[in-house]
């Protein structure tokens, strides 16, 4: 059985690297984001995610899925002192929301067939790293929704969980993270593994969840991160 499985933030990084292992599987990827990559092995859909009506027309056209993978991130860094309390909400939004919408949208039709998977990426900067305070805000919020989630479609043949990994080499991370600044030297010296990783390895743990082999584990977070969630003297 062919399955389709919803990704946001596809075009790119973890989640483009998901839909290449979904459609390599045999299913069907349904990728999500402003820009349209060069190729993608299933349907794509092109939509700014922070637009909220835009977002709702586009997730009214794609039909039924058979699960929801809420990759998209969206991060400004700053410590304390100096956070932008509209940056604060931009990335609340951009993060919590979209999940919520995505999901919600998505629901409907797990819950008629008995079977569905739901994953949102989070992080490990929700353990504690200076000058993230939002973007660990909104992932730490996602964490409490895998597990609020999970109870409530406990019983639905729907599995929530969250995989959070560590630093990867993404837009995203490089975007805060710098190849030679200080944060990149921090990481790497403090992450057991001694590297950062690889989107394809970010992937494989998603694809998992994914899978009917997944289908019994609900509620956990899945920390994909070369051993940093064990280093705590990264994050001080």
């Amino acid at each position: 059985m062919t399955r389709r499985f919803l990704i946001t933030g596809a075009s790119r990084g973890i989640g483009r690297a998901l839909a290449q292992r979904v459609a390599d599987a045999g299913d069907r990827p349904v990728g999500l984001a402003r820009t349209a990559p060069a190729d993608f092995p299933g349907e794509f859909h092109e939509v700014d995610v922070l637009d909220r009506a835009a977002t709702a027309d586009v997730l009214g056209k794609i039909g039924d899925v058979d699960g929801v993978v809420n990759n998209v991130g969206f991060a400004r860094m700053a410590p304390l002192g100096e956070i932008d309390l509209d940056d604060l909400a931009w990335t609340l939004d951009g993060n919590v929301r979209v999940a919520v919408q995505v999901t919600q949208a998505m629901l409907p039709a797990m819950k008629a067939a008995g079977w569905g998977r739901i994953v949102n990426i989070t992080s490990l900067v929700t353990l504690g790293t200076p000058s993230r305070s939002s973007y660990a805000a909104a992932k730490a919020a996602m964490d409490a929704l895998t597990r609020v989630w999970a109870g409530e479609l406990a019983g639905t043949g729907i599995t929530v969980n969250s995989v959070a990994p560590g630093p990867t080499e993404t837009e995203l991370f490089r975007q805060n993270t710098p190849v030679g600044s200080p944060q990149e030297t921090r990481f790497f010296a403090s992450i057991p593994a001694g590297r950062i990783g690889r989107p394809e390895q970010i992937a494989a743990a998603i694809a998992l969840l994914l899978s009917e082999d997944g289908g019994y584990t609900t509620g956990q977070v899945i920390r994909v991160d070369g051993g940093g969630s064990l280093a705590g003297q990264w994050r001080r």
